[in-house]
Protein backbone atom coordinates (compact mmCIF):
# COMPACT_ATOMS: atom_id res chain seq x y z
CA UNK A 1 0.00 0.00 0.00
CA UNK A 2 1.29 3.47 -0.80
CA UNK A 3 2.49 5.38 2.21
CA UNK A 4 1.04 8.80 3.10
CA UNK A 5 3.38 11.51 1.84
CA UNK A 6 4.51 14.51 3.85
CA UNK A 7 2.82 17.29 1.93
CA UNK A 8 5.47 19.87 2.82
CA UNK A 9 7.67 18.21 0.21
CA UNK A 10 5.07 17.87 -2.48
CA UNK A 11 5.87 20.95 -4.54
CA UNK A 12 9.10 19.29 -5.60
CA UNK A 13 10.72 19.87 -8.96
CA UNK A 14 8.58 17.81 -11.26
CA UNK A 15 8.68 20.16 -14.19
CA UNK A 16 11.32 17.91 -15.76
CA UNK A 17 8.59 15.40 -16.61
CA UNK A 18 8.91 15.47 -20.39
CA UNK A 19 6.32 15.87 -23.09
CA UNK A 20 5.60 12.28 -23.87
CA UNK A 21 4.71 11.67 -27.44
CA UNK A 22 7.31 11.78 -30.18
CA UNK A 23 7.96 8.93 -32.57
CA UNK A 24 10.76 6.70 -31.30
CA UNK A 25 11.62 9.26 -28.61
CA UNK A 26 11.10 8.97 -24.86
CA UNK A 27 7.57 10.08 -24.20
CA UNK A 28 7.23 12.33 -22.53
CA UNK A 29 -8.68 10.05 0.01
CA UNK A 30 -8.81 11.62 2.80
CA UNK A 31 -8.52 15.40 2.97
CA UNK A 32 -5.02 16.51 3.83
CA UNK A 33 -4.57 18.59 6.97
CA UNK A 34 -1.57 20.37 5.45
CA UNK A 35 -1.64 24.13 5.83
CA UNK A 36 -1.57 26.60 2.97
CA UNK A 37 1.80 27.85 4.22
CA UNK A 38 3.27 24.35 3.94
CA UNK A 39 2.04 23.97 0.39
CA UNK A 40 3.50 27.30 -0.66
CA UNK A 41 6.86 26.64 0.97
CA UNK A 42 8.63 25.16 -2.04
CA UNK A 43 9.41 27.57 -4.88
CA UNK A 44 11.36 25.58 -7.42
CA UNK A 45 11.67 27.32 -10.78
CA UNK A 46 11.29 23.90 -12.40
CA UNK A 47 7.61 23.74 -11.47
CA UNK A 48 5.30 24.18 -14.41
CA UNK A 49 2.19 26.22 -13.57
CA UNK A 50 0.15 29.12 -14.89
CA UNK A 51 2.30 32.00 -13.57
CA UNK A 52 -0.55 34.40 -12.78
CA UNK A 53 -3.31 32.06 -11.62
CA UNK A 54 -4.21 30.36 -8.34
CA UNK A 55 -6.91 27.95 -7.29
CA UNK A 56 -8.62 28.95 -4.04
CA UNK A 57 -10.96 26.83 -1.96
CA UNK A 58 -12.96 29.16 0.29
CA UNK A 59 -14.52 27.71 3.40
CA UNK A 60 -18.27 27.30 3.42
CA UNK A 61 -20.19 30.39 4.46
CA UNK A 62 -17.59 33.01 3.51
CA UNK A 63 -19.54 35.95 2.12
CA UNK A 64 -19.03 37.35 -1.38
CA UNK A 65 -17.89 40.61 0.19
CA UNK A 66 -15.23 38.85 2.27
CA UNK A 67 -14.07 36.83 -0.74
CA UNK A 68 -13.71 40.06 -2.73
CA UNK A 69 -11.73 41.62 0.12
CA UNK A 70 -9.36 38.65 0.14
CA UNK A 71 -8.89 38.79 -3.62
CA UNK A 72 -8.00 42.48 -3.32
CA UNK A 73 -4.92 41.43 -1.31
CA UNK A 74 -3.47 39.91 -4.44
CA UNK A 75 -5.11 42.13 -7.02
CA UNK A 76 -7.08 39.09 -8.10
CA UNK A 77 -10.11 38.73 -10.32
CA UNK A 78 -12.26 35.63 -10.63
CA UNK A 79 -11.46 33.93 -13.93
CA UNK A 80 -13.74 30.95 -13.41
CA UNK A 81 -15.88 29.38 -10.72
CA UNK A 82 -15.37 25.60 -10.88
CA UNK A 83 -18.45 23.93 -9.47
CA UNK A 84 -19.07 20.64 -11.23
CA UNK A 85 -22.37 18.81 -11.05
CA UNK A 86 -20.54 16.12 -9.12
CA UNK A 87 -19.31 18.56 -6.47
CA UNK A 88 -22.89 19.69 -5.94
CA UNK A 89 -24.04 16.09 -5.75
CA UNK A 90 -21.58 15.52 -2.92
CA UNK A 91 -22.82 18.60 -1.04
CA UNK A 92 -20.13 21.10 -2.07
CA UNK A 93 -21.91 24.30 -3.08
CA UNK A 94 -18.81 26.48 -2.95
CA UNK A 95 -16.58 24.74 -5.48
CA UNK A 96 -13.14 26.10 -6.36
CA UNK A 97 -12.32 29.63 -7.54
CA UNK A 98 -9.77 30.09 -10.33
CA UNK A 99 -8.26 33.54 -9.79
CA UNK A 100 -6.13 35.61 -12.15
CA UNK A 101 -3.83 38.32 -10.79
CA UNK A 102 -0.80 40.39 -11.85
CA UNK A 103 1.64 38.84 -9.35
CA UNK A 104 3.28 35.43 -9.52
CA UNK A 105 1.16 32.56 -8.23
CA UNK A 106 3.54 31.53 -5.46
CA UNK A 107 3.82 35.12 -4.22
CA UNK A 108 0.02 35.33 -4.17
CA UNK A 109 -0.22 32.09 -2.18
CA UNK A 110 2.24 33.51 0.37
CA UNK A 111 -0.02 36.54 0.85
CA UNK A 112 -2.98 34.24 1.44
CA UNK A 113 -1.18 32.23 4.11
CA UNK A 114 -2.98 31.85 7.41
CA UNK A 115 -6.33 33.30 6.38
CA UNK A 116 -9.11 31.54 8.28
CA UNK A 117 -11.53 31.89 5.38
CA UNK A 118 -9.46 29.68 3.05
CA UNK A 119 -9.17 25.88 3.13
CA UNK A 120 -6.28 25.94 0.65
CA UNK A 121 -4.73 27.94 -2.18
CA UNK A 122 -2.52 26.30 -4.77
CA UNK A 123 -0.98 26.85 -8.20
CA UNK A 124 -2.87 25.93 -11.36
CA UNK A 125 -0.31 23.33 -12.44
CA UNK A 126 0.29 22.46 -16.09
CA UNK A 127 0.50 18.78 -17.02
CA UNK A 128 2.01 17.14 -20.11
CA UNK A 129 1.95 13.68 -21.73
CA UNK A 130 3.80 10.94 -19.99
CA UNK A 131 1.90 6.57 -25.29
CA UNK A 132 -4.12 -15.06 -31.83
CA UNK A 133 -4.58 -11.93 -33.88
CA UNK A 134 -4.30 -11.42 -37.65
CA UNK A 135 -3.58 -7.70 -37.22
CA UNK A 136 -0.63 -6.47 -39.26
CA UNK A 137 1.59 -5.19 -36.46
CA UNK A 138 0.84 -8.24 -34.36
CA UNK A 139 1.72 -10.79 -37.02
CA UNK A 140 4.89 -9.02 -38.17
CA UNK A 141 6.40 -9.16 -34.68
CA UNK A 142 6.05 -5.47 -33.84
CA UNK A 143 3.36 -5.65 -31.14
CA UNK A 144 5.59 -7.24 -28.49
CA UNK A 145 3.63 -5.75 -25.59
CA UNK A 146 0.76 -8.14 -26.34
CA UNK A 147 2.86 -11.32 -26.59
CA UNK A 148 3.61 -13.99 -24.01
CA UNK A 149 6.16 -16.76 -23.56
CA UNK A 150 4.10 -19.32 -25.50
CA UNK A 151 2.33 -17.11 -28.06
CA UNK A 152 3.30 -16.78 -31.69
CA UNK A 153 5.11 -14.44 -32.06
CA UNK A 154 6.49 -14.85 -28.55
CA UNK A 155 8.02 -12.52 -25.98
CA UNK A 156 7.96 -13.53 -22.34
CA UNK A 157 8.10 -9.89 -21.21
CA UNK A 158 4.89 -8.86 -22.97
CA UNK A 159 1.55 -8.59 -21.17
CA UNK A 160 0.49 -12.12 -22.24
CA UNK A 161 -2.71 -10.58 -23.62
CA UNK A 162 -2.52 -12.91 -26.62
CA UNK A 163 -2.81 -15.87 -24.24
CA UNK A 164 -6.10 -14.46 -22.96
CA UNK A 165 -7.33 -13.90 -26.54
CA UNK A 166 -6.50 -17.50 -27.44
CA UNK A 167 -8.72 -18.57 -24.53
CA UNK A 168 -11.62 -16.58 -25.93
CA UNK A 169 -11.20 -13.62 -23.58
CA UNK A 170 -11.37 -10.51 -25.74
CA UNK A 171 -13.56 -8.10 -23.77
CA UNK A 172 -17.12 -6.81 -23.74
CA UNK A 173 -18.93 -3.77 -25.13
CA UNK A 174 -20.59 -3.33 -21.73
CA UNK A 175 -17.27 -2.12 -20.24
CA UNK A 176 -16.34 1.56 -20.58
CA UNK A 177 -12.97 3.26 -20.20
CA UNK A 178 -12.44 7.01 -19.87
CA UNK A 179 -9.38 8.47 -21.58
CA UNK A 180 -8.19 11.64 -19.80
CA UNK A 181 -5.60 12.97 -22.21
CA UNK A 182 -5.68 14.66 -25.59
CA UNK A 183 -8.67 13.70 -27.67
CA UNK A 184 -8.59 10.48 -29.64
CA UNK A 185 -9.49 9.75 -33.27
CA UNK A 186 -12.74 7.87 -32.74
CA UNK A 187 -13.12 7.43 -36.51
CA UNK A 188 -9.77 5.63 -36.81
CA UNK A 189 -10.08 2.33 -38.70
CA UNK A 190 -8.88 0.41 -35.63
CA UNK A 191 -10.95 2.34 -33.07
CA UNK A 192 -14.30 3.25 -34.64
CA UNK A 193 -16.00 0.01 -33.61
CA UNK A 194 -15.02 0.63 -29.99
CA UNK A 195 -15.94 4.33 -29.82
CA UNK A 196 -18.28 4.80 -26.88
CA UNK A 197 -21.07 7.35 -26.69
CA UNK A 198 -22.92 9.05 -23.88
CA UNK A 199 -26.33 7.35 -23.90
CA UNK A 200 -27.99 10.41 -22.39
CA UNK A 201 -27.17 12.71 -25.32
CA UNK A 202 -28.88 13.05 -28.70
CA UNK A 203 -26.24 13.88 -31.27
CA UNK A 204 -26.38 17.29 -32.89
CA UNK A 205 -29.64 18.60 -31.42
CA UNK A 206 -27.96 21.45 -29.54
CA UNK A 207 -29.58 20.42 -26.25
CA UNK A 208 -28.07 19.29 -22.95
CA UNK A 209 -30.22 16.17 -22.93
CA UNK A 210 -28.74 14.53 -19.82
CA UNK A 211 -28.57 17.70 -17.73
CA UNK A 212 -24.85 17.58 -16.97
CA UNK A 213 -24.28 21.14 -18.15
CA UNK A 214 -22.62 20.12 -21.42
CA UNK A 215 -24.34 20.25 -24.80
CA UNK A 216 -23.96 17.31 -27.21
CA UNK A 217 -21.15 15.60 -25.30
CA UNK A 218 -21.72 12.47 -27.35
CA UNK A 219 -18.14 11.14 -27.47
CA UNK A 220 -17.06 13.07 -24.39
CA UNK A 221 -15.96 16.66 -23.84
CA UNK A 222 -12.99 18.89 -24.68
CA UNK A 223 -12.24 20.77 -21.45
CA UNK A 224 -9.27 22.52 -23.04
CA UNK A 225 -11.35 24.00 -25.85
CA UNK A 226 -14.63 23.95 -23.89
CA UNK A 227 -16.58 22.25 -26.67
CA UNK A 228 -17.83 18.82 -27.71
CA UNK A 229 -15.21 18.31 -30.43
CA UNK A 230 -13.00 15.82 -28.66
CA UNK A 231 -10.83 15.10 -31.73
CA UNK A 232 -9.10 18.09 -33.29
CA UNK A 233 -6.76 16.54 -35.84
CA UNK A 234 -3.26 15.11 -36.14
CA UNK A 235 -2.15 16.86 -32.93
CA UNK A 236 -4.26 14.41 -30.93
CA UNK A 237 -1.80 11.61 -31.64
CA UNK A 238 -0.93 10.83 -28.02
CA UNK A 239 -4.54 10.26 -27.00
CA UNK A 240 -5.14 8.14 -30.10
CA UNK A 241 -2.03 6.05 -29.41
CA UNK A 242 -3.23 5.42 -25.84
CA UNK A 243 -6.68 4.45 -27.13
CA UNK A 244 -5.23 1.86 -29.51
CA UNK A 245 -3.28 0.09 -26.77
CA UNK A 246 -6.34 -0.06 -24.54
CA UNK A 247 -8.92 -1.03 -27.12
CA UNK A 248 -7.67 -1.31 -30.70
CA UNK A 249 -10.04 -3.68 -32.53
CA UNK A 250 -8.49 -7.14 -32.77
CA UNK A 251 -8.93 -9.75 -35.44
CA UNK A 252 -9.83 -7.31 -38.21
CA UNK A 253 -6.77 -7.97 -40.33
CA UNK A 254 -5.35 -4.46 -40.05
CA UNK A 255 -3.21 -2.31 -37.83
CA UNK A 256 -2.89 -3.17 -34.15
CA UNK A 257 -4.87 -4.93 -31.45
CA UNK A 258 -5.47 -3.49 -28.01
CA UNK A 259 -5.28 -5.48 -24.80
CA UNK A 260 -9.10 -5.51 -24.79
CA UNK A 261 -10.53 -6.07 -28.30
CA UNK A 262 -14.10 -5.24 -27.28
CA UNK A 263 -14.57 -2.19 -25.05
CA UNK A 264 -16.15 1.24 -25.22
CA UNK A 265 -13.88 4.28 -25.11
CA UNK A 266 -14.90 7.79 -24.05
CA UNK A 267 -12.85 10.98 -24.12
CA UNK A 268 -12.23 13.81 -21.67
CA UNK A 269 -9.74 15.98 -23.50
CA UNK A 270 -7.86 18.37 -21.25
CA UNK A 271 -4.41 18.38 -22.84
CA UNK A 272 -4.04 20.99 -25.57
CA UNK A 273 -1.04 22.42 -27.42
CA UNK A 274 0.33 23.91 -24.18
CA UNK A 275 -0.52 20.95 -22.00
CA UNK A 276 -3.37 20.90 -19.50
CA UNK A 277 -4.14 22.64 -16.22
CA UNK A 278 -5.19 21.42 -12.80
CA UNK A 279 -8.51 23.22 -13.26
CA UNK A 280 -9.34 21.25 -16.41
CA UNK A 281 -7.98 17.98 -15.00
CA UNK A 282 -10.47 18.28 -12.12
CA UNK A 283 -13.33 18.79 -14.58
CA UNK A 284 -12.20 15.80 -16.65
CA UNK A 285 -12.02 13.45 -13.66
CA UNK A 286 -15.40 14.64 -12.37
CA UNK A 287 -16.89 14.27 -15.85
CA UNK A 288 -16.49 10.50 -15.85
CA UNK A 289 -17.52 10.12 -12.22
CA UNK A 290 -20.69 12.12 -12.85
CA UNK A 291 -21.38 10.19 -16.07
CA UNK A 292 -21.17 6.87 -14.23
CA UNK A 293 -23.50 8.05 -11.46
CA UNK A 294 -25.88 9.89 -13.79
CA UNK A 295 -26.21 7.30 -16.57
CA UNK A 296 -25.24 4.06 -14.89
CA UNK A 297 -22.50 3.38 -17.46
CA UNK A 298 -20.07 0.69 -16.36
CA UNK A 299 -17.03 3.00 -16.34
CA UNK A 300 -14.34 0.76 -14.89
CA UNK A 301 -11.27 3.00 -15.10
CA UNK A 302 -9.73 6.14 -16.48
CA UNK A 303 -6.35 6.17 -18.22
CA UNK A 304 -4.05 8.99 -17.12
CA UNK A 305 -0.87 9.07 -19.20
CA UNK A 306 0.20 12.53 -18.04
CA UNK A 307 1.94 14.28 -15.18
CA UNK A 308 3.76 17.32 -13.84
CA UNK A 309 3.43 19.98 -11.16
CA UNK A 310 3.07 19.29 -7.47
CA UNK A 311 0.48 18.13 -4.99
CA UNK A 312 -3.03 19.51 -5.57
CA UNK A 313 -5.66 19.02 -2.88
CA UNK A 314 -8.35 19.91 -5.40
CA UNK A 315 -7.25 17.22 -7.85
CA UNK A 316 -6.84 14.63 -5.09
CA UNK A 317 -10.39 15.38 -3.99
CA UNK A 318 -11.62 14.71 -7.55
CA UNK A 319 -9.73 11.40 -7.64
CA UNK A 320 -11.28 10.52 -4.28
CA UNK A 321 -14.75 11.18 -5.74
CA UNK A 322 -13.89 8.79 -8.57
CA UNK A 323 -12.79 6.23 -5.99
CA UNK A 324 -16.10 6.61 -4.17
CA UNK A 325 -17.87 5.80 -7.45
CA UNK A 326 -15.76 2.70 -8.07
CA UNK A 327 -13.60 4.04 -10.91
CA UNK A 328 -9.92 3.09 -11.04
CA UNK A 329 -7.43 5.89 -11.75
CA UNK A 330 -4.55 4.29 -13.68
CA UNK A 331 -1.58 6.65 -13.98
CA UNK A 332 1.84 6.88 -15.57
CA UNK A 333 4.72 6.77 -13.08
CA UNK A 334 6.63 9.41 -15.07
CA UNK A 335 9.60 9.62 -17.42
CA UNK A 336 12.26 11.31 -15.27
CA UNK A 337 14.30 8.16 -14.41
CA UNK A 338 13.71 9.01 -10.75
CA UNK A 339 12.50 7.41 -7.54
CA UNK A 340 8.91 8.42 -6.79
CA UNK A 341 9.40 7.43 -3.15
CA UNK A 342 11.91 10.26 -2.81
CA UNK A 343 10.60 12.78 -5.37
CA UNK A 344 6.84 12.66 -5.77
CA UNK A 345 5.32 12.37 -9.24
CA UNK A 346 1.73 13.47 -9.72
CA UNK A 347 -0.90 12.27 -10.33
CA UNK A 348 0.54 8.77 -9.84
CA UNK A 349 1.61 9.48 -6.23
CA UNK A 350 -1.82 10.47 -4.90
CA UNK A 351 -2.64 8.42 -1.82
CA UNK A 352 -6.11 7.31 -2.91
CA UNK A 353 -7.14 3.64 -3.03
CA UNK A 354 -8.13 3.64 -6.72
CA UNK A 355 -4.75 4.83 -8.03
CA UNK A 356 -2.54 2.34 -9.88
CA UNK A 357 0.91 3.69 -10.81
CA UNK A 358 2.66 2.11 -13.79
CA UNK A 359 6.36 1.92 -14.68
CA UNK A 360 7.71 1.02 -18.13
CA UNK A 361 9.74 -2.03 -19.15
CA UNK A 362 11.55 -2.94 -22.37
CA UNK A 363 11.08 -5.99 -24.58
CA UNK A 364 14.00 -7.66 -22.80
CA UNK A 365 12.48 -7.17 -19.36
CA UNK A 366 14.58 -4.25 -18.22
CA UNK A 367 13.25 -1.14 -16.52
CA UNK A 368 13.09 1.41 -19.34
CA UNK A 369 15.90 3.96 -19.01
CA UNK A 370 13.43 6.84 -18.78
CA UNK A 371 10.99 5.21 -16.38
CA UNK A 372 10.35 6.39 -12.83
CA UNK A 373 10.10 3.73 -10.14
CA UNK A 374 9.37 3.45 -6.42
CA UNK A 375 9.19 0.55 -3.99
CA UNK A 376 6.11 2.01 -2.31
CA UNK A 377 4.74 4.54 -4.83
CA UNK A 378 4.77 2.58 -8.11
CA UNK A 379 2.66 -0.55 -8.33
CA UNK A 380 3.85 -2.59 -11.33
CA UNK A 381 5.63 -2.49 -14.67
CA UNK A 382 4.18 -2.89 -18.17
CA UNK A 383 5.47 -2.68 -21.76
CA UNK A 384 6.38 0.93 -22.58
CA UNK A 385 9.37 0.95 -24.94
CA UNK A 386 8.87 0.63 -28.69
CA UNK A 387 5.08 0.36 -28.53
CA UNK A 388 3.16 0.43 -31.82
CA UNK A 389 -0.38 1.78 -31.78
CA UNK A 390 -2.91 3.85 -33.69
CA UNK A 391 -2.30 7.52 -34.57
CA UNK A 392 -3.93 10.08 -36.87
CA UNK A 393 -1.80 11.18 -39.82
CA UNK A 394 -2.21 14.23 -42.04
CA UNK A 395 -1.93 13.70 -45.79
CA UNK A 396 -2.89 16.17 -48.51
CA UNK A 397 -5.19 18.06 -46.19
CA UNK A 398 -6.95 14.96 -44.91
CA UNK A 399 -6.67 13.13 -41.58
CA UNK A 400 -6.11 9.41 -42.15
CA UNK A 401 -5.70 6.33 -39.98
CA UNK A 402 -2.06 5.57 -39.24
CA UNK A 403 0.29 3.76 -36.84
CA UNK A 404 3.49 4.65 -35.04
CA UNK A 405 5.88 3.46 -32.34
CA UNK A 406 6.20 5.58 -29.18
CA UNK A 407 8.04 5.15 -25.88
CA UNK A 408 7.09 6.18 -22.36
CA UNK A 409 5.26 5.34 -19.18
CA UNK A 410 2.39 6.87 -21.18
CA UNK A 411 2.53 3.73 -23.30
CA UNK A 412 2.85 1.34 -20.35
CA UNK A 413 -0.21 2.75 -18.59
CA UNK A 414 -2.83 1.84 -21.25
CA UNK A 415 -1.63 -1.78 -21.17
CA UNK A 416 -2.76 -1.86 -17.54
CA UNK A 417 -5.98 0.04 -18.29
CA UNK A 418 -6.79 -2.42 -21.07
CA UNK A 419 -6.11 -5.24 -18.62
CA UNK A 420 -8.55 -3.71 -16.14
CA UNK A 421 -11.20 -3.58 -18.88
CA UNK A 422 -10.51 -7.18 -19.86
CA UNK A 423 -10.76 -8.41 -16.26
CA UNK A 424 -14.02 -6.51 -15.79
CA UNK A 425 -15.44 -8.13 -18.92
CA UNK A 426 -14.66 -11.60 -17.58
CA UNK A 427 -15.78 -10.87 -14.03
CA UNK A 428 -18.98 -8.88 -14.35
CA UNK A 429 -19.71 -6.69 -11.36
CA UNK A 430 -16.18 -6.86 -9.93
CA UNK A 431 -15.42 -3.85 -7.73
CA UNK A 432 -12.57 -1.45 -8.38
CA UNK A 433 -10.74 -2.88 -5.36
CA UNK A 434 -11.17 -6.42 -6.69
CA UNK A 435 -9.89 -5.48 -10.14
CA UNK A 436 -6.88 -3.67 -8.69
CA UNK A 437 -6.09 -6.62 -6.46
CA UNK A 438 -6.34 -9.01 -9.42
CA UNK A 439 -3.99 -6.90 -11.52
CA UNK A 440 -1.37 -6.61 -8.80
CA UNK A 441 -1.58 -10.17 -7.49
CA UNK A 442 -1.14 -11.71 -10.95
CA UNK A 443 2.11 -9.95 -11.85
CA UNK A 444 5.18 -11.94 -12.86
CA UNK A 445 8.27 -11.34 -10.72
CA UNK A 446 10.85 -9.45 -12.76
CA UNK A 447 14.46 -8.85 -11.64
CA UNK A 448 14.60 -5.29 -12.99
CA UNK A 449 11.52 -4.39 -10.93
CA UNK A 450 12.62 -6.03 -7.68
CA UNK A 451 12.66 -3.30 -5.05
CA UNK A 452 11.52 -0.82 -7.69
CA UNK A 453 7.74 -1.23 -7.34
CA UNK A 454 5.17 -2.57 -4.89
CA UNK A 455 4.71 -5.91 -6.64
CA UNK A 456 8.25 -6.31 -7.94
CA UNK A 457 6.65 -7.60 -11.14
CA UNK A 458 5.18 -6.93 -14.57
CA UNK A 459 1.66 -7.05 -15.95
CA UNK A 460 0.29 -10.53 -16.69
CA UNK A 461 -3.03 -10.73 -18.52
CA UNK A 462 -2.66 -14.40 -19.44
CA UNK A 463 -3.86 -15.64 -16.06
CA UNK A 464 -7.26 -13.91 -16.24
Amino acid sequence: MKKQLIKLATFVALGSFMAACTTEIIETSEHSTTSTSQRSAARSNALNYEPNEVLIKFKSGVSDEKQAEILDRIGGKVKEKILTKLMEKFGDNEGITLVQMPMNALDAITRLNGLNEIEYAEPNFIYTHDAVSNDTYFTNGSLWGMYGATTSPANQFGSHAATAWANGKTGSNTVYIGIIDEGYMYTHEDLAANAGVNPGEVSGNGVDDDGNGLVDDVYGWDFDGNNNTVFDGAGDDHGTHVAGTIGGVGGNGKGVAGVCWNVKLLSAKFLGSRGGTTANAIKAVDYFTDLKIRSGLNIVATNNSWGGGGFSQALQDAIQRANNAGILFIAAAGNASSNNDATANYPSNYNVANVIAVASITNTGGLSSFSNYGATQVDLGAPGSGIYSSVPVSSKGKILSGYASYNGTSMATPHVTGAAALYASINAGASAATIKSALLSSTIATPSLSGKCVTGGRLNVGSF
